[in-house]
């Protein structure tokens, strides 16, 4: 199946930034749960690894932002992080659970870590997930960890791709850009990198010509929302699914 089987969906596409984070702890089951019962088809996460090779879902590497606790995600063994107490009823989940909890949504993840590459290549596999993830990363050698071992999931560039590619196309150098975009099929950044807008008119227009989308993050309110959808993204990852999707549905 071919990467762009992921967004193969109509657009503008919307992406819970953490599932539904301001309800619920985020990057939890919950949180997420929270998310798709809105109708929100994409969930954007992250991975890191326990100390037993898990693939376990968080943003932070240890727990002193969640729990008070300064011990790292790798620290501890993936039944120990279960136990950890985030709020209603709430604790660390693994890729594979979430995965399995939720076998119609698609998922954005974050690779935080190189050892959460061989075990998330891994989960995706056992639960034949390969259409319905995209993978991203600030590192490119993590991202490559992963899609160099499933090569038909869709992905998202590094950080140093995306700072070459914006700064190109403000530059007006489009075989730049599609050199650095070449091999993904998203754009995941943030209105400016360093200075230059990857939301202009020159930029997405090189950016759509070198075949990927541009989803933009995190955009939090419907001024905001419908400005970037007027100028031609195709996509909004935001913390506030509640506005978001009332903010397409006027659409």
């Amino acid at each position: 199946m071919l990467p762009e089987s992921y967004l193969s969906p109509a657009r503008p596409r919307l992406f819970a930034h953490r599932g539904f984070a301001v309800k619920a702890p985020e990057n939890t089951l919950l949180a997420f749960a929270k998310a798709l019962a809105l109708g929100v088809e994409y969930l954007e996460t992250d991975v890191h690894a326990s100390s037993d090779g898990v693939a376990i879902i968080s943003h932070d590497p240890d727990l002193s932002r969640l729990s008070g606790r300064k011990t790292r995600i790798d620290q501890l063994m993936a039944v120990e992080l279960q136990r950890i107490d985030l709020g209603d009823g709430q604790t660390f989940t693994t890729l594979a659970e979430a995965l399995d909890a939720f076998p119609e949504a698609r998922f954005s993840i974050d690779i935080k870590v190189m050892a959460a590459a061989a075990p998330t290549v891994a989960v995706i596999l056992a639960a034949h997930a390969e259409s319905r993830v995209m993978i991203g990363s600030f590192s490119n050698a993590r991202r490559l960890a992963v899609t160099r071992r499933l090569p038909t999931v869709a992905t998202s560039v590094s950080s140093r791709a995306a700072v070459i590619a914006t700064w190109a196309a403000a530059l007006g150098i489009r075989p730049l850009v599609r050199r650095a975009l070449r091999g993904s099929q998203a754009l995941q950044v943030p209105e400016k990198i360093l200075g230059a807008r990857t939301t202009s008119r020159r930029a997405l227009a090189a950016f759509h010509a070198a075949g990927v989308e541009v989803h933009i993050w995190t955009i939090n309110d419907a001024a905001s929302m419908n400005r970037l959808l007027d100028a031609g993204v195709d996509g909004i990852i935001t913390d506030r699914v509640d506005i978001a999707v009332e903010a397409f549905a006027r659409r």
